[in-house]
Order: structure tokens, then sequence, then C-alpha cells
């Protein structure tokens, strides 16, 4: 029975008086932003229905609103209401698209021309059809044919398709007269953001503080004022459409203290994490502002000189494998509450400074965090070391052939001279990937079965010197 009463009405609803609502009606409004360039607003406003079919016009909404995905609901009076229609009008007003609408109809063209009976000017007006707007305005005037215009144009009016801002417009009906409070809920692009992390190590490097910032961005062609903001932390799966996405501005994170900032309130939601700002803000188009995630001092941190190798070493002859090779510095550190944090991490990027003999702030490196839950490690790669290198070479080499079940036997033997500019003693691990079956033969350090296709080797090299490590393996495969 409903379905026939909606066929019926569309047609009073589509020649309904128009009843806009912009931002002077809203009443709250909540934005959650999703990682990958995606919103949910609930805009709540209360506008004064007439009783009957109505056509709502909704102003001021995102310019990169999903349409198909928009929800109107009457927390009023839900009686008796119901939505017939949905149109987004986008193509907004601007001369060109005022000129383009009135192609194939008349306008008036006022210009000066010198009056005769003073030195002055005097405006004439004159009427023109609009023939055309590609590459230029066509007019057509009662003698002649201009390919641009003479003067100021004026038009009778603005055609109802065109629009000064993004509009939603909601044909419906109403069961009352009186105002009411609707909300509309929609995803819109253009919104999104991201977190950055700052961390100042201690002069020891045995702890660092811990800021977490969220970097908003919004151009999504709308303004959210003194929203509830919420932010969706994880891999939240879409159907993926083709159309391009805008660009999304970045800001370069600044080094900022820890001492003010709060954390944002977190819980679970689905297999996701969601926070929540403490307070409403505004979000103003095309604007990027950053808001305060987490706080922490005095986190507990590790620091790791890693020499890594590669498996190609164990499969023939080699001799020199490189000198002066690269070791990487790490750091890392617990997401537990024993060291002071204990919250699930957004992803993404963590900036670390330490402050030279001045006291000043130094950049010594950043790396990507992915989402990380409480309780896992937070493992950073800042650079390659400086003052630490390794010498690698092979220093015997011989293939042992086929082994019962084995195909291909080989036996390597290796040195890797490790050198220290300085003034302290370092500890370097050495990450071999051992392929196939593996067996240490002879070494010149303890090594340990980090998984089952690596070995990790903990040598000490004193200040401003070396320490050679040494070792022969045997590898099946």
């Amino acid at each position: 029975m409903r379905s026939h009463l909606l066929l019926a009405a569309l047609p009073a609803l589509l020649v309904a008086q128009e009843t806009p609502t912009t931002l002077k009606d809203q009443k709250s409004l909540a934005v959650t932003i999703y990682n990958e360039n995606l919103a949910l607003v609930k805009d709540l406003r209360e506008v004064k229905l007439p009783r009957g079919e109505a056509r709502l016009a909704f102003q001021e909404v995102s310019a990169q609103i999903r349409p198909e995905t928009a929800l109107l609901r009457n927390l009023t009076a839900p009686k008796d209401f119901w939505v017939a229609e949905q149109n987004f009008d986008f193509d907004l007003l601007t001369p060109q698209k005022l000129l383009e609408k009135y192609v194939g109809q008349k306008v008036k063209v006022v210009r000066n021309v010198p009056n005769p009976d003073s030195a002055g000017v005097r405006e004439v007006q004159e009427e023109a059809k609009v023939l055309a707007t590609n590459g230029g305005t066509v007019l057509q005037f009662a003698d002649r044919i201009e390919t641009s215009a003479p003067g100021r144009i004026i038009f009778p009016g603005v055609p109802g398709n065109l629009r000064a801002r993004p509009t939603l417009v909601i044909s419906l009906h109403s069961g009352v007269e009186k105002a009411q409070q609707v909300e509309l809920s929609y995803l819109t692009g253009g919104l999104s953001w991201k977190a950055d992390y700052v961390a100042n190590l201690a002069p020891d490097e045995k702890t660092l503080d811990l800021s977490g910032w969220v970097t908003l961005t919004n151009q999504s062609g709308a303004a959210y004022p003194n929203a509830t903001l919420q932010l969706v932390a994880g891999d939240v799966n879409r159907v993926q459409e083709p159309r391009e996405q805008p660009q999304v501005m970045a800001m370069a994170m600044m080094e900022r203290t820890a001492k003010a900032a709060p954390r944002m309130a977190e819980e679970s939601l689905f297999e996701y994490h969601l926070y929540t700002l403490d307070h409403p803000t505004t979000l103003a188009v095309n604007q990027t502002k950053q808001v305060a995630l987490l706080s922490a001092s005095s986190v507990p941190v590790r620091k790791e000189y890693l020499l890594q190798g590669q498996g190609y070493y164990y499969s023939g002859s080699y001799g020199e494998l490189g000198e002066k090779q690269k070791v990487g510095v790490f750091v890392e550190f617990d997401n537990k509450e024993s060291s002071r944090l204990g919250m699930p991490l957004p992803k993404g990027t963590i900036r670390v400074y330490k402050r030279d003999s001045e006291g000043r702030a130094q950049f010594v490196g950043e790396d990507s965090l992915d989402h990380t839950p409480k309780n896992e490690l937070v493992r950073l790669k800042l650079g390659d070391a400086f003052d630490v290198t390794g010498h690698r070479k092979q220093t015997d080499y011989k293939s042992l052939g086929r082994q019962g079940k084995f195909g291909n036997v080989h036996e390597s033997a290796f040195q890797i001279e490790l050198k220290n500019a300085k003034k302290e003693p370092v500890t370097v691990s050495v990450l071999e990937p051992m392929p196939g079956d593996w067996e240490v033969l002879q070494e010149s350090h303890p090594h340990t079965k980090e998984a089952a296709g690596s070995a990790r080797f903990k040598v000490t090299v004193p200040a401003e010197g070396s320490t050679t490590l040494t070792y022969r393996v045997r590898v099946k495969w």
C-alpha cells in the first residue's frame, strides 16, 4: 500500500515548495573519519516542514558526498514521514555556468557609450540571444552577431539546478506542520586523518618521551563547525570504485613538547579501534589541523646495531663480500602499561629527536609504524651507523654434492671484521639468513637460532677498536 502512495505522490512532490536549511539550523554535528579518505557525517538540524509533500534543500553538505549513502531521519515526528526522492545538486553557480544555462535563451547586455549631450557616458541596454559558450561567448543581437560580451550581462533569474553551494534536495512527506529535528547521515570523501608521533631520546638513550598527534585534512568542500570528532583506526574493507581520489596535502610534523598533551579516549569497535576527541572541534574548508592523541614520558627503550647478511652467500664461491658494510641502527620499545604506554597505536610515522650538547633537539631518524595493538613491540630503523662498519669476506667454500635426500650440500667459512670508531664499546647483532637445513660447524662467538632460517651472533666491539667474527656453516637443500 505504501508503494502506491509513494508513486501517487511523486508528481506533487516534484512541484512542492522548497524549504532550505543551512548551518544556521544545525543543532549538532558528528564526524567519524576513517584512514582512507572516508568519513561518516551525522548532521542534525531543526527545520519547519509543512504538512504533506515538501522539498527539503539540505545545503552545505560535503561536495564529495556519496549520495547513495544519504539517509534522512525524522527524530521529532517519525510517524507518517518518508522520503520519496533525493537529488544531489553539485552544479555550482559561477558566471560561466550561468551563461551556459542560458544557451538558446535571451539576456540583456548593458554597455557604456559616449553621451552626446555631455562629456560622460551613458548605459545602453540591448537584448541578445546566447548562441554558444564553447571557447567563448557568441551573442545574437537584432542586427548582428558578436563573439564576446560587449558589456555586462543581465540574467532574468538563476536556473533551479544551479546552486551556490552543494545541496542535497530531498522530496519527502511530513505528517505534521511544525519545527522538526531531522538528521542527515552520509559517507563522504575528502576527509582523512593520519597519526604522527614525535619521540625525544634521553641523553643516555635508555628512555624516550613520546607524543602522538592526529593530522586531519578537510578537502571535502564543506565546513564542519563544532563537530564531535571520532577517528577509526584499522583496515576497513571498501568496494573499490574506478574514480580518481583527490590528493591529500601533507604537513610537516614539528617538534612538540609532551607536557600537556592529553590522550584521546579509545575503545574497541568491531575489529577496529575508535578514538574520540574530548571536545568539539571545527574542520574548516581546505584546512589541515592537528590534535593531541597521546603523551608518554620515560618509556624504556633499547638500541641495537644490526649487520644483515644475504642468503646467496652460502651457495657459491664469492671471496670478498664488501668493505664498510652498513650497520643499521634500530630502537625498540614495548607498547605496555609497564612501559608507561599500553594503548592501541594507529599507523603513522614516528620521528625521533635527540638533544645535542647545547640542548637543541636534532632529528635523528624516522620510520613507519603499522597499526600496533596493546602489548606489542614497536621497532624502528633510524638509519645507518656512521662510526660502526663491517668488512665481510668468504674465506672458504666447497660443494659437497648430493648427500642422502639432499640434492645440494655446501660448506662455507666467513670472516666478519666489525670496526667501532666511537669512544665507547658497542654490541653489534650479526643476523645471517641460513637457507635450507643448516648447521654451524665452528664459531668464534656463540649464535642463537633466531628462526628456522636465520642465526644471530652478538659481538661486542671495544671503543675505537675492532672484533672479528668467524664461523663455518654447512647448508643442505
